[in-house]
């Protein structure tokens, strides 16, 4: 049994903040009979109608996208700027994305309608790796890299030990490429990280999550993430729940 606006959420109709408006307004019915109550739970087979309307289950879809510059990570932006929905533009569900990346930051981007996975994904005991490439606008030394390496204190707490692998210093234009790999997802936390030891990032890419990576497409292109990468990914999660760091 499970909680009623979480169906409604999980069928594609709404978002469950918006189901939970729903039932407390009295607009939901549950084989005929209006419930208000929140958190009432539902079974399997049980009829749910939203404003008179049957909901019918949404199939769970899951999705990579290329994230390119420019595009926001939300369903929807209330300055009108374009969201990395409007780039599915054949995807009849309705999808979100897992996570977020910052309007100028590119790379892979999951998108689906599977709350369960979604949590599962951005949940913080869920240390997936997640590799990045980084320019930074300075020439970064070894004293600044092992900081970042060991962990470093972003409002308080800790960040976990990384990787990272300078891949070219720029000389002339005093600048750093190179990639980093981390096993948690805070909010800015590549960008954050190295400004806290004096830089700033001009370039930011996602190249993989978990096993997931962006081989062969380009910006803007998505695809459909195969069933046995959906359960690899979920393992994977659960897995690194697991470990101590």
């Amino acid at each position: 049994m499970e909680r009623l606006q979480k169906v409604i959420a999980q069928s594609g109709y709404c978002s469950r903040r918006k189901a939970e408006e729903w039932i407390a307004s009295g607009k939901v019915q549950v084989n005929g009979e209006t419930v208000t109550e929140m958190g009432y739970k539902v079974k399997q087979g049980d009829a749910i109608t939203v404003n008179g309307k049957l909901l019918e289950k949404e199939n769970k879809v899951y999705y990579l996208l290329y994230k390119p510059k420019g595009v926001i990570s939300a369903v929807h932006d209330d300055r009108g700027r374009r969201c990395v929905t409007d780039l599915l533009e054949d995807v009849k569900e309705r999808v979100y994305p897992v996570g977020r990346l910052d309007y100028d930051t590119t790379g892979l981007l999951i998108l689906t309608n599977d709350g369960d996975f979604a949590n599962l994904i951005m949940h913080p005991r869920s240390h997936l790796d997640k590799v990045y490439e980084v320019t930074l606008n300075g020439l970064i030394d070894g004293d600044a890299l092992h900081q970042l390496e060991s962990g470093i204190y972003l409002d308080g707490v800790k960040t976990l030990p990384c990787k990272i692998k300078v891949t070219h210093k720029d000389i002339k234009h005093k600048s750093t490429s190179l990639m980093i790999k981390l096993h948690e997802g805070k909010n800015r936390q590549v960008k954050r990280m190295f400004e806290a030891v004096g830089f700033t990032v001009t370039r930011l890419h996602r190249m993989s999550c978990g096993e997931l990576n962006l081989k062969g497409m380009k910006p803007g292109e998505y695809r459909r993430i195969k069933p046995q990468e959906v359960k690899r990914l979920r393992h994977l999660a659960q897995q690194s729940a697991q470990k101590p760091y």
